[in-house]
């Protein structure tokens, strides 16, 4: 039948936002495949891919599920895929019978495909332009589920940050060139993508007050692995996870942010944070991180319970205690054995349980923070001073405490931190 291509395929910002990222007629990359891989184990779909579509072809940058492809083979006309729909629509294109759905029937990927089932979220540039999809597929048909659709909107936000990320260091180097003054301009990017690895703000969860902050390191340019999210798993039950990539630059920030949506795109399979984070590691061991790009972690699965306060499972792998400060100014700490993720298949990872009260507050960090000390001296602030402090923090809101942590790390290395700092303070307010 006759098929006419949406205009949308043709609007010059749109190709040119895809002709920038540089990646058609490109070779398959880790990274990329490291996504379209998680994308169909998590939905369960035969096949995955990352797509590019300017106005002639759809590109499979990843191709998960396909054997090896030649380059010329990795692509189909633009009117044979349903990636076009994506385009035309800037909106999630859900196909549970690919024969039978008007939309995508008389396309020639369905058959080429074998396709039963399609489901495919749209990949964005910076500035909002939809370059293509990320799309998982099936032989047979088949319901998707609302964790399956939320999953392929995590891991496509993933992947337009990708290229993002990639994007902003091309025009940073070409900048660096053009003015030959890296460090102002590696300064700006640092910041950029840093912030880019936080959420912008801290979510409302009813009943419970929620603080983060992070402090970079005294002179720092470097983008770094600190990172922190918090957010609704599922159904009543939260996430709160810190983390901390040792090294700097975009390798780090790369793997913060597979960290980071691996962590969201799992949390809502799992009631046990070790399991979460298990999945994580495999990820890291897929992403084929080195010995020098390790994380440590710390992540917690959470909901209300019926005494007013919250209850809970935490883990953590090679990461510092996160601390619990009772209502009556006692500190606990809570760990469990796990070694640092992305070096070995067994973590050792394991789960504590711990409860909230109201007045209580538990405090997730990275080492930045107990690490601190004197520009002359070795002598840490640590976790005793920081247990003491904490338990000095009577009638201060989460906002509060997070504050009066990082200004005394900072007043403590006389505003020389080597290390950046993350701090997440979650709070039940008293009754």
């Amino acid at each position: 039948m006759a098929f006419e291509i949406p205009s949308a395929i043709f609007d010059p910002k749109r190709l040119t936002a895809v002709w920038a990222t540089g990646l058609l007629d490109t070779e398959p990359e880790p990274s990329f495949d490291e996504f379209a891989g998680l994308a169909a184990r998590v939905t369960g779909g035969q096949r995955a891919f990352v797509t590019l579509v300017d106005d002639q072809r759809s590109f499979w940058k990843s191709a998960i599920g396909m054997g090896e492809l030649p380059l010329a083979a990795r692509q189909n006309a633009v009117q044979d895929g349903p990636s076009h729909i994506l385009i035309a629509t800037n909106a999630p294109l859900i196909v549970e019978d690919a024969v039978a759905d008007p939309r995508v029937c008389d396309l020639a990927v369905v058959k080429r495909l074998g396709m039963g089932a399609w489901a495919g979220y749209p990949i964005h540039g910076p500035n909002g332009e939809v370059l293509g999809g990320l799309c998982v597929v099936d032989s047979a048909s088949r319901v998707w589920s609302d964790a399956d659709v939320q999953t392929l909107a995590t891991l496509a936000r993933a992947v337009s940050s990708e290229i993002g990320l990639r994007g902003a260091l091309a025009r940073s180097e070409r900048h660096v060139v053009k003015l030959q003054a890296a460090g102002k301009v590696s300064a700006e990017l640092a910041r950029t993508l840093q912030d880019s690895l936080l959420p912008p703000m801290m979510p409302r969860v009813p009943g419970l007050q929620a603080a983060a902050s992070y402090i970079p390191a005294a002179g720092g340019v470097n983008v770094t692995g600190d990172f922190y999210d918090l957010f609704l798993a599922s159904g009543s039950r939260w996430c709160a996870v810190l983390g901390d990539v040792c090294g700097h630059g975009v390798e780090a920030a790369q793997i913060t942010a597979l960290a980071r949506y691996t962590v969201r795109a799992d949390a809502p399979h799992h009631v046990s944070p070790s399991k979460v984070l298990e999945q994580l590691n495999q990820a890291l061991l897929a992403q084929q991180v080195t010995e020098q790009r390790f994380l440590t972690v710390v992540c917690a699965i959470f909901r209300p319970d019926e005494k007013g306060g919250f209850t809970g499972m935490l883990s953590t792998a090679g990461h510092p205690s996160a601390l619990v400060r009772r209502a009556d100014g006692t500190v606990e700490p809570l760990k469990t054995h796990g070694t640092v993720l992305g070096i070995v298949e067994d973590a050792g990872l394991e789960n504590v349980r711990f409860d909230m009260r109201p007045g209580d507050t538990l405090v997730l960090y990275s080492d930045g923070v107990t690490e601190a000390h004197p520009p002359t001296q070795w002598d840490l602030f640590g976790e005793e001073r920081l247990s003491t402090l904490l338990s000095g923090c009577q009638g201060l809101d989460a906002a509060g405490i997070v504050k009066r942590i990082g200004d005394a790390a900072l007043e403590y290395s006389q505003g020389h931190m080597t290390d950046d700092m993350a701090i997440l303070a979650l709070r039940v307010p008293s009754l």
